[in-house]
């Protein structure tokens, strides 16, 4: 059975202005990424505008992260469709175009109660031999992924994982306590990494990391060395800025946050707009306050 440990950053699909898609500096982002020590990529997530892409698009976006990636850390593709029969043939294509492993949503259109939720991952989870983390978002999405449902999954064995993102860091010992180490329990949102670490979650899809990859792999280490001391000074620097991770509008926030501090683009796909007036002042003021501590902090350990 497939184990993803490690920091996972959810990546950003990279645009331009008119919205058409950037390759060359999304794979551009990729490798940054990996240079910076993170252990997986995830490509298409909620952060990826998934929802807003064509299928030829979103093709386009796995075989080029693929090429990018080159081997050196597993690739998954977010999986995010209306119908069982759309997300069959989605997880088989994906597949196809070279994903190695499927971040799958909830259903879009629909909110499945508890019966139909297992019969939709079972449906996916049979559809290629492709592992599976299940996203659970059911602020987002209204679907929660329950530990009781995931009881009914246990006997799926391409079902690893499991990202954990209802917000109540309580969850994680629920899960362990049911389950016990069924499933990789990763943190899926960025400003409750260290509580859910020091509880046993040992993954983070983390939005963030796009911006600051390499800080975040260290508060990754540290927590996973059990230095929570260390990890906590770091983690109180990103906090601000790691509360944006859970707002909705986190794709435009999080694409800023990547522009301020390494010139990536910060375009989005109608409908969602660039930031403006007050709001564009605040998240700036956040991100460069993030910048400027971390600089200080640098600064202070060099002399």
């Amino acid at each position: 059975m497939t184990h993803w440990q490690g920091v996972f950053p959810a990546v950003t699909t990279k645009l331009e202005q008119d919205g058409s898609i950037n390759l060359e500096a999304t794979q551009a982002s990729v490798n940054r990424l990996i240079d910076n020590g993170v252990s997986g990529i995830i490509v298409l997530p909620m952060l990826g505008e998934n929802a807003s892409l064509l299928p030829r698009e979103k093709e386009a976006v796995i075989r080029a992260a693929k090429e990018a990636v080159a081997g050196r850390v597993p690739l998954l593709s977010g999986l995010a469709e209306i119908s069982t029969a759309g997300a069959v043939a989605g997880a088989r294509a994906f597949q196809d175009h070279g994903a190695e492993g499927l971040m799958v949503f909830p259903s879009l259109g629909y909110k499945t109660d508890p019966r139909e939720t297992a019969e939709w991952y079972k449906a996916i989870a049979g559809a290629s031999d492709l592992p599976i983390m299940i996203y659970n978002n059911p602020i987002a999405y209204g679907v929660d992924v329950t530990p009781a449902i995931l009881k009914m999954l246990a006997d799926c064995p391409t079902i690893v994982a499991v990202k954990e993102e209802t917000g109540d860091v309580r969850r994680v010992t629920d899960m362990f306590i049911a389950l016990g180490n069924r499933f990789d329990i990763f943190c899926g949102v960025d400003d409750q990494i260290v509580e859910s670490m020091s509880l046993g979650a040992t993954g983070w899809v983390s939005g963030m990391t796009n911006a600051w990859p390499k800080e975040c792999v260290q508060l990754f280490n540290l927590c996973a060395a059990g230095n929570f001391a260390e990890a906590r000074d770091l983690y109180r620097i990103l906090t601000p800025s790691f509360h944006l991770d859970t707002h909705v509008k986190l794709v435009q926030y999080i694409k800023m946050a990547e522009h301020l501090v390494y010139g990536a683009p910060e375009w989005t796909r109608a409908p969602r707009l660039p930031l403006a007036g007050e709001e564009r002042e605040r998240v700036i003021a956040t991100i460069k306050a993030t910048i400027e501590e971390l600089k200080q902090t640098q600064s202070r350990r060099a002399a």
